[in-house]
């Protein structure tokens, strides 16, 4: 017996241009838990003040909540969809709207609280609720309240005359 190495040659593999092979994505809703909003209809402002004042109370910082609708304004879904700092919580429509889409969301109500206990809306919340309603608008789902909570008290941009 002989030790001898086999060369063995391999085919060169011929090269060619291919489309790149593309991954398909499956996206669905998770839902988690239960919660005592769900198909419960808001009524009105103090409705929506209601459900989340003790929450709003509590926070240490700004959130901000949206609330899914259904074709009938029954809570389908609520999503915290930013948290923030003290006195500020970044907002981006295309954040907000990936949860109304997935939902199939007829409607919503935009939610947050100020902290420091004073519910008047800043600049900044007039803007991102312009862009919100202008998004809404587009993608045919309807804006139909931004409730801004403070302590013992809340501002409801349509009751109040903000849009």
């Amino acid at each position: 017996m002989t030790d001898e190495v086999h060369d063995h040659a391999v085919p060169a593999t011929p090269r060619c241009r291919r489309a790149p092979l593309l991954r398909v994505q499956q996206v669905q809703l998770v839902r988690e838990g239960s919660s005592p909003f769900v198909r419960r209809k808001l009524s009105s402002s103090s409705d929506v003040y209601l459900a989340f004042r003790d929450l709003c109370i509590a926070a240490d910082r700004e959130s901000f909540w949206t609330v899914l609708l259904d074709t009938k304004h029954r809570i389908v879904g609520i999503e915290e969809a930013a948290k923030g700092s003290l006195t500020c919580t970044v907002v981006h429509p295309r954040e907000i709207y990936k949860s109304v889409l997935l939902t199939n969301a007829a409607a919503v109500i935009f939610v947050h609280n100020h902290p420091s206990g004073d519910p008047t809306p800043s600049r900044e919340d007039h803007e991102i609720t312009r862009r919100l309603r202008d998004v809404g608008e587009l993608l045919g789902v309807r804006v139909l309240d931004h409730i801004v909570v403070g302590h013992e008290r809340y501002v409801s941009m349509v009751d109040d005359g903000y849009w």
